[in-house]
């Protein structure tokens, strides 16, 4: 008899914590999230979402709301203090594979909210705002923890918990899961702003590789804009975040009557790796198992993908009796993908960080450059496939991200499609599900030349190749039954 409170407890209801929640209990997995505060933080924290963390938002039934309320921008410019181009990205605002804009520029509490109310739709999920994690004993059977509630301590009886609890995470704490510190350590002031003149502030994302002050300046969600100021050596905190000191750093932006400061904070931005994200029926998710520099707008979008990764796995163990080791592929899948992000943010940030004039000298020349032969990068940065973990290695396609196709009135694939693993096959594009998508997935196939291709529930490509073997494989490798092919109206 199963004498557990959920099959899930997840300790921290971030945006990771409850789109891993909406996303298990839309599979069926009873799930309970315990956050320490007794709101939403209402100041703004992570301001960036990319393709895929909104295709994410879209499975947990919040992306609308969320892009009702974000901003894009165009160009994401790297200036010298002249404000001369050295590095332009450009094609944020356009749409990337996983069907939305590259670049969403956000406000995480809209966000948070956002998520609050998908998740309240949900007999299968409970927010529990108010109980912190005070410890936990992971017996082999079961997880049992200790949590403090506005009601006095209670015990909470899980077959796994999930520690999305933040950078300083009690979870990956009291499990004694060490970090891999990655060497760039760097304070920087934050300064968040509400917009009355939008006309007075730029409309591209800037990096200012001012040698005299590297500083950073944001597009937000909808009315806010962000600067972010390095902090220099013998200054304090205390000291930049007092007003007229900020006054100063704003005063070139001539943006003084155009905005009102929300929120000043001093952040130390880190690069670090959990040693480990399984620890028996212990998992870790987000900024508990990495934390990466801003520079890419990758944090918490690379949480966001822990959750995708994650909540069917665990489903597949819950729910359909997988053994508990499909959960090794977790860590092995993402962390190549994460140390990706964060050496990609770590580039940004060295480039960024240059406070030695000479040397920043020598790096403005090879930038420019590099942008005059056509060696600067002009686009968004692109990320690996998965390598290793529940793929059909040496398949064509096998490990990477399968693009979601958008019909011709706007109709999503995924919102069609639903939630599931999926078996696309040639035979079944003029179908009615699939017609409206038959351009893109025939392109699809074709790239690859595949019958077919088989798509995990993260929207990984599991493998393609023939439908029957496709299956055998899947059912082989993830012990769950294989999807039945999209034909006759009938979604698998």
């Amino acid at each position: 008899m199963d004498d557990t409170d959920c099959d899930v407890l997840i300790a921290g209801g971030g945006p990771t914590g409850v789109t891993l929640a909406i996303l298990l209990a839309r599979l069926g997995v009873r799930v309970v999230v315990a956050e320490r505060e007794a709101a939403i933080y209402p100041l703004p924290r992570a301001a960036h979402l990319d393709h895929e963390a909104m295709r994410i938002l879209q499975a947990a039934g919040a992306a609308d709301e969320v892009f009702a309320t974000s901003r894009r921008a165009a160009r994401y410019d790297f200036l010298t203090a002249r404000r001369d181009v050295l590095m332009r990205l450009e094609g944020a605002d356009r749409p990337g594979p996983g069907g939305w804009p590259a670049a969403n520029m956000i406000h995480q509490p809209s966000v948070e909210a956002a998520l609050h109310r998908s998740l309240a739709r949900l007999p299968e999920a409970r927010l529990q705002q108010g109980w912190e994690l005070l410890g936990f004993v992971d017996d082999g059977a079961q997880v049992v923890s200790q949590i403090a509630t506005p009601e006095g301590p209670r015990t909470v009886r899980s077959r796994f918990l999930v520690g999305a609890d933040g950078a300083r995470s009690p979870v990956r704490t009291a499990a004694g899961i060490a970090f891999d510190d990655l060497r760039f350590e760097e304070p920087w002031l934050v300064v968040d702003a509400l917009v009355d003149d939008p006309s007075r502030l730029p409309t591209a994302n800037l990096q200012i590789c001012d040698p005299k002050r590297p500083t950073t300046c944001v597009l937000m969600g909808e009315g806010r804009h962000r600067w972010e100021f390095m902090i220099l050596p013998g200054e304090t905190p205390e000291q930049v975040s007092e007003d007229a000191f900020i006054e100063t750093l704003l005063a070139p932006w001539d943006v003084k009557g155009a905005v009102r400061i929300e929120r000043k904070a001093v952040y130390t931005f880190r690069a670090r790796i959990a040693e480990r994200w399984r620890k028996g029926r212990v998992l870790l998710a987000g900024d508990a198992a990495h934390q990466t520099p801003p520079f890419a707008g990758q944090g918490l979008c690379s949480g966001l993908r822990d959750a995708s990764n994650l909540a069917w796995k665990l489903a597949a163990v819950i729910r359909n009796g997988a053994p508990p080791d499909l959960l090794d592929s977790y860590q092995p899948e993402r962390g190549p993908h994460v140390r990706a992000t964060i050496d990609m943010a770590i580039m940004m940030g060295r480039l960024v960080c240059t406070t030695n004039p000479v040397a920043a000298w020598f790096r403005d020349q090879s930038m420019r450059l590099g942008r005059a032969l056509g060696r600067a990068p002009a686009g968004p940065p692109g990320y690996p496939d998965l390598s290793t973990g529940l793929i059909l290695a040496g398949s064509p396609g096998a490990g990477s991200y399968f693009p979601q196709a958008l019909a011709a009135d706007g109709t999503r694939l995924d919102d069609v499609l639903g939630t599931d693993a999926w078996l696309l096959r040639r035979a079944d594009l003029d179908g009615p599900l699939l017609a409206p998508f038959s351009r893109a997935i025939t392109r699809w196939l074709d790239a690859h030349a595949a019958e077919a291709v088989l798509v995990r529930p993260d929207r990984y490509v599991f493998g393609s190749g023939a439908p029957g073997p496709l299956v055998e494989a899947w059912t082989a490798a993830t012990h769950l039954p294989g999807p039945g092919p999209v034909a006759a109206g009938v979604a698998a």
